[in-house]
């Protein structure tokens, strides 16, 4: 799923993989390219997947990325007693919704130091990912919502889920990837706009932003 300069999402690639490897994300990344995709998005939102950071930086140097704040938070809860969910959860959103990065990280290294020493797993899957997990706050404010997460992708898949348990056999490869095409190109019809998007084009341009906001020239 991609946003155009107007804010609107559309659906970009559906492929089949091996297990989200680094080559199957490069074919999809470079048949983007090929159709005329030639730079790249500014940023990239993913879940973490090993694959997809590996072939991004091979076939697009210069798009940025950001990791998805709902995955990792579920992959440092799993780590977690199940006692400590609520209260660590609470501490997790404090550093993506903080006001500015400095704030951001402020409390990220509050969770490290209380946690680190009986839970070393659960900070270790903090700190791994510390460099991808800011990246919005470079980005405008209104754009946030949208950026931190990837929802709308998983919500998109919750439907296909949904059509292909209750399929007894889904045919051959072809027959599937055609159905879930169909069945995303249906849900893209309700996909919202992206708020802000206005300023698209700004990051579009190359103007920086900093905590969300524009930087002035000098």
């Amino acid at each position: 799923m991609g946003a155009d300069s107007a804010g609107n999402k559309e659906l970009v690639a559906i492929s089949d993989g091996f297990q989200e490897s680094k080559l199957s994300w490069k074919q999809i990344l470079l048949d983007l390219k090929r159709l005329g995709l030639r730079h790249g998005a500014s940023l990239t939102i993913g879940d973490g997947g090993l694959g997809f950071s590996a072939a991004l930086p091979e076939v697009f140097p210069q798009s940025r990325e950001q990791l998805c704040w709902v995955h990792k938070t579920a992959n440092v809860l799993n780590k977690l007693p199940k006692s400590l969910h609520g209260k660590c959860k609470a501490s997790l959103h404090e550093m993506y919704e903080a006001e500015n990065k400095k704030e951001a990280l402020k409390n990220l290294d509050h969770f490290v130091r209380l946690y680190q020493d009986k839970y070393p797993k659960a900070t270790e899957c903090l700190l791994r990912d510390k460099d991808r997990l800011f990246t919005f706050y470079d980005f405008p404010a209104t754009h946030w919502i949208h950026i931190r997460t990837t929802n709308p992708v998983e919500s998109t898949f919750a439907t296909v889920r949904l059509r292909t348990k209750r399929t007894k056999g889904c045919g051959s490869p072809t027959a599937t990837l055609a159905m879930v095409y169909k069945l995303a190109k249906e849900t893209e019809k309700i996909w919202k706009k992206l708020k802000g998007y206005k300023q698209i084009l700004l990051v579009l341009q190359g103007v920086n932003f900093v905590d969300g906001e524009m930087k002035k020239a000098a």
